[in-house]
């Protein structure tokens, strides 16, 4: 398969379904275990906002590079009249920017670097940091 062939929206798809299985594994690994706090927990993370900011941080570290920066911005720049209405478009621009390296790395089979980036994601259920000290 050649991902380079992929639609950005495709890729995008493929990417959110990973970054999704991975913040629920993390967000577990850390303690939670009820249903009703892994949910709000989650969503805060796999939200537009949650992937945008993200990938914002990522970006101010310079992590990525150039292809991945090029990669990013195809998912960003992706013209698309419709976007959620709970979130501004800059915000879902930039999360489907991430969504869709995230969707590149997985099906190019670039495991290595994907793990590296999802490890580099702070992942912590702030809302129930003081229960677990």
């Amino acid at each position: 398969m050649n991902v380079d062939c992929i639609n950005v929206i495709t890729l995008a798809y493929m990417g959110d379904a990973i970054y999704e299985v991975y913040i629920r594994e993390r967000v577990i690994r850390s303690g939670v275990v009820k249903v009703e706090e892994l949910q709000k927990i989650v969503t805060s993370y796999v939200s537009a906002k949650g992937q945008a900011n993200a990938l914002n941080k990522l970006i101010k570290k310079e992590i990525f590079t150039e292809n991945e920066l090029e990669i990013i911005k195809r998912g960003r720049n992706y013209k698309r009249s419709v976007h959620p209405k709970h979130t501004d478009l800059a915000t879902y621009k930039l999360a489907t920017g991430f969504e869709t390296l995230l969707g590149y790395l997985y099906l190019s089979k670039n495991n290595k670097r994907l793990e590296e980036i999802m490890e580099m994601i702070e992942v912590m259920p702030c809302i129930y940091t003081e229960k677990m000290l």
